[in-house]
């Protein structure tokens, strides 16, 4: 099936021709290349009065690095365990995110560089999570925390990494949270919906994301996945914290985080879903200024300050 681009909103259709060449073909091959394309084309970060302190978690197989993000006047004690993107298998804790929530929310965000795929596999990255989660509840005191407003959160493979460690935080009764704040999160090892079938996504189509997970899963369990990977596998979504999940209408996901937020609402956890048209995975990065981009921004924007608050 093929994706009808004319359903994209024009002020995003403009980056169709400009997003990163070599994304529809990723494999165990080239990931290496990739990552290195990818870092050459990265655009240096805005400067802001925004500090960044490199600290290092003990973790359960090794030391993880995590980036403290802090804002020049700390006005909130809230706290933010952001996980960056990438498809489980490239990207870093230097994420804008991070920075640009510091600087809005004016509170604490702790950005985790956990190991990558295919080199480390599932569970290597949710337990760097995991150790950093714990580290930045011990350490609320020091990083100017209330330890009882921590959220959580990450886009695509960020925030299907967020959703496997609430499941994985719940089921080992770590630390409270007040959110899980999931940005088209990547979350279904199978695809197996309408929005799931169409080849032909922009950013990240159906062949790449069946190629990334079978890094991160080291092969194809298919519904044997472990929830705590594929959150879309867990049976029980009980006793979760509330959740925040955003999507566009033209992402390979849609399907997949509709339904997802669907069962957390039929389990009793407060739910937010917001569909925006036109909207392709990640537009809003490529393509900030667009109305709906700004709508997306502020939508999220506002669930976290507001469970924060």
């Amino acid at each position: 099936m093929q994706l009808d681009y004319s359903n994209i909103d024009d002020e995003l259709a403009v980056a169709l021709e400009l997003l990163p060449e070599g994304l529809e073909g990723i494999n165990r091959d080239n990931i290496v290349a990739i990552r290195e394309m990818l870092a050459a084309q990265a655009v240096p970060p805005v400067e802001t009065d925004v500090t960044i302190e490199e600290r290092t978690v003990t973790g359960a197989d090794g030391d993880v690095r995590v980036l403290v993000y802090r804002p020049p006047e700390q006005t909130d004690g809230a706290g933010v365990l952001w996980i960056h993107g990438g498809g489980y298998i490239f990207g870093s804790a230097e994420d804008d995110r991070a920075r640009i929530m510091a600087e809005e929310l004016g509170c604490t965000v702790v950005s985790v560089d956990y190991r990558l795929a295919p080199e480390n596999p599932f569970p290597a990255g949710v337990e760097d999570c995991y150790a950093s989660l714990v580290w930045m509840t011990e350490h609320a005191a020091d990083l100017n925390i209330d330890h009882s407003r921590i959220a959580i959160g990450g886009a695509s493979a960020g925030a299907g990494m967020a959703a496997g460690l609430a499941l994985l935080n719940r089921d080992r009764g770590g630390p409270q949270l007040a959110l899980q704040l999931l940005l088209y999160p990547m979350i279904d090892n199978l695809h197996d919906t309408v929005s799931g079938q169409f080849v032909n996504h922009p950013v990240w189509n159906q062949q790449t994301s069946f190629n990334a997970w079978e890094m991160y899963l080291n092969g194809t369990p298919g519904v044997e996945a472990s929830p705590y990977a594929a959150a879309s596998r867990a049976a029980d979504l009980a006793n979760l914290p509330p959740a925040y999940i955003c999507v566009g209408s033209e992402d390979l996901f849609r399907d997949e985080c509709i339904d997802y937020a669907r069962r957390l609402i039929a389990a009793g956890v407060p739910s937010e879903l917001a569909v925006f048209p036109g909207v392709f995975h990640a537009a809003e990065v490529f393509v900030p200024q667009a109305k709906v981009s700004q709508r997306l921004h502020v939508s999220f924007m506002r669930a976290l300050r507001d469970m924060l608050a």
